[in-house]
């Protein structure tokens, strides 16, 4: 198992040539950053999460967090406190937040990219600061002064961690079943009485205080999403003067035992056992799906991010294992210098399933950081109509990113254990565990089958299919210039002209289609999805080929990495990108067959 590197060069080459970073940072808020700043703070992040972060990975696996029902409290892995406690002191959770909450003042973007090397290095551990930032965002858009003010910088800062209590037994991802409820009392505060399922670090031991966010019904609200309010329920109670008072009613009852991310206790949680837990109102009564809805797009994009980063990390394994491990003869290839086998790098499937992870990790990467650029030009930028067009591009890109980025970067750690073999299928090899941990990322924030459903029954129908179309013809353009830019990308100018015709193609149907009758557009949604997303995919792959390329040309940079960046993208069009052609019957087959079997003989 390799020692986690974080891949500054190719995070870097993702920043320098497919965002523009320069532009970002002429943005008001970030006026006083500058490319090399926040290159500096990435590299400084990055060493911080090989050293400190990444060494318990394995531990957290083997040992996970324990729940000690004699306490109601939950125990973590050795080490992970300590971790915790430095990750605090280096002010890290704070980069992405605003300086007015103690936060560094950084783009977002640059928070995904510390997301990336956290969730490589330890996903189990990356959850509690992700959990977190869910709460903050939602706090710093609804949250009145006083809960702001109260709650706000401590968790900015990491001191106070933050938890997301949507999920019931009865209410998975139908939200609007949820049962729990608020009752309001003569101080303005509410009693809540409830039982929430799924709550990563629920509880734990890192952190001295928990800010929980509820969702509950108060009485005789409307039923159904319409009648959710959104609430603050501390572990303790916070006095007048920022400190901790006593203990609310609210308490771990039990942790789940999972597939992967053993050392993120997912808890059953107990709202109101005896006099009920006290709690605030976020904002106004039944408004709480709203409020949720304001940080799903960053809280998928992050889901989407831990797809990449498990893809990476199972990726850097995969690859130093093929360099030390010998089997067989490779064809054409110089037997070693004592003659004996050849490493399995040289033999050529090998060599493709290396290659596949390599192109869906660039490509990924690729649009999760395009995604989080546009959510910051999105909500800083002066100018409205910029503002608009990055926030439509935002919404087209959520889905890609959350469903096809999880959905690939489960194929790429699933690849990671056939390159090491049978080796790859024992526990003690460490590979298992990125399979694993990577499994819960299609399932969380959304099934991916709703993200499907998204990208088709919203995302299509944005402006009147103009968001789409003007996708399209950006690629469409992109054709054009890889025309121009000669022979040697000629293959991806043809692998891409020809997904594009039928992505086009698919969408007409869709739409037609799935007016006539819904179920059409239902039954094509998850292949859609997978189809717009090797398209989106190829999209940057071009790019970055593009630009490698021109700097090649040019003679600027290294010529070997360069070369490489045009053989991942041209790989990924020959070998990827063939199935958006693959998929168009599965997409336009509509729903008949879906429903041409009765239940009882599936």
């Amino acid at each position: 198992m390799a020692d986690y590197r974080p891949p500054l060069r190719d995070v870097n080459y993702v920043l320098d040539h497919l965002v523009d970073l320069d532009g970002l940072c002429a943005l008001p808020a970030y006026l006083a950053l500058d490319a090399d700043t926040i290159k500096g703070v990435l590299e400084e992040n990055a060493r911080f999460v090989a050293e400190v972060i990444a060494p318990l990975n394995r531990i957290g696996d083997t040992v996970g967090s324990v729940y000690e029902p004699a306490t109601s409290t939950v125990r973590t892995p050795d080490g992970f406190i300590d971790a915790y406690r430095q990750y605090v002191d280096a002010g890290w959770g704070g980069v992405p937040f605003p300086e007015v909450y103690d936060g560094g003042g950084f783009p977002w973007l640059v928070g995904i990219v510390m997301q990336e090397f956290i969730s490589s290095a330890n996903m189990a551990f990356s959850m509690a600061p992700l959990l977190t930032q869910g709460a903050i965002d939602l706090l710093m858009h609804h949250g009145n002064e006083e809960q702001k003010e109260k709650y706000l910088k401590r968790m900015v800062t990491g001191e106070w961690t933050g938890t997301m209590n949507l999920t019931e037994p009865q209410a998975g991802s139908d939200v609007g079943a949820v049962r729990t409820k608020a009752v309001p009392q003569t101080d303005g505060t509410y009693r809540i009485t409830g039982t929430k399922i799924y709550i990563s670090f629920g509880e734990h031991d890192m952190a001295e205080n928990i800010v929980h966010l509820v969702l509950a019904r108060t009485p005789d609200a409307p039923a159904g999403t319409k009648g959710i309010s959104c609430f603050v329920v501390p572990k303790y109670l916070v006095n007048d003067d920022g400190s901790l008072g006593a203990r609310n009613d609210v308490k771990v009852v039990s942790i789940e035992h999972k597939m992967g991310i053993k050392a993120s206790p997912t808890c059953v949680m107990s709202f109101g056992e005896d006099d009920g837990a006290i709690a605030y109102l976020i904002g106004e009564e039944n408004r709480g799906m709203s409020y949720m809805f304001t940080m799903m797009n960053s809280a998928r994009l992050s889901v989407g991010l831990e797809g990449l980063a498990l893809a990476e990390r199972a990726y850097q394994d995969a690859l130093q294992y093929s360099q030390e491990r010998r089997q067989g003869r490779a064809p054409l290839v110089p037997a070693p210098e004592d003659g004996g086998m050849s490493y399995i790098i040289d033999l050529p499937d090998v060599r493709r399933m290396l290659l596949t992870m390599r192109s869906i990790i660039d490509a990924l990467r690729a649009i999760i950081y395009v995604n989080a650029h546009a959510l910051d030009m999105a909500n800083h930028h002066p100018d409205e109509d910029v503002r608009q067009r990055n926030q439509e591009l935002v919404e087209l890109l959520i889905p890609v990113s959350k469903g096809f980025g999880t959905d690939m970067g489960i194929e790429a750690t699933s690849l990671a254990i056939q390159v090491y073999g049978g080796m790859g299928y024992i526990e003690e090899s460490g590979v298992p565990q990125h399979f694993r941990d990577a499994r819960i990322t299609a399932i969380y924030e959304g099934t991916n089958g709703i993200q499907a459903m998204d990208l088709v029954g919203r995302k299509l129908p944005m402006r009147a299919g103009g968001v789409m179309d003007d996708f399209l013809t950006q690629v469409s353009s992109l054709v054009a210039r890889l025309d121009a830019a000669g022979a040697e990308l000629a293959g991806i100018r043809d692998r891409l002209d020809e997904s594009l015709a039928c992505v086009r193609n698919t969408v007409m149907w869709l739409t037609e289609h799935g007016i006539a009758d819904v179920r059409n557009a239902l039954a094509g949604a998850t292949p859609f999805l997978r189809m717009f997303g090797l398209l989106v995919g190829a999209r940057y792959l071009a790019d970055s080929a593009l630009a490698a390329k021109a700097d090649i040309d040019a003679g600027v940079g290294d010529a070997e990495y360069l070369n490489a960046r045009i053989t991942v993208a041209r790989f990924y069009c020959d070998n990827l990108l063939p199935g958006v052609l693959g998929l168009e019957s599965a997409v336009t087959a509509g729903f008949e067959d879906l429903y041409a079997i009765a239940n009882e003989a599936l």
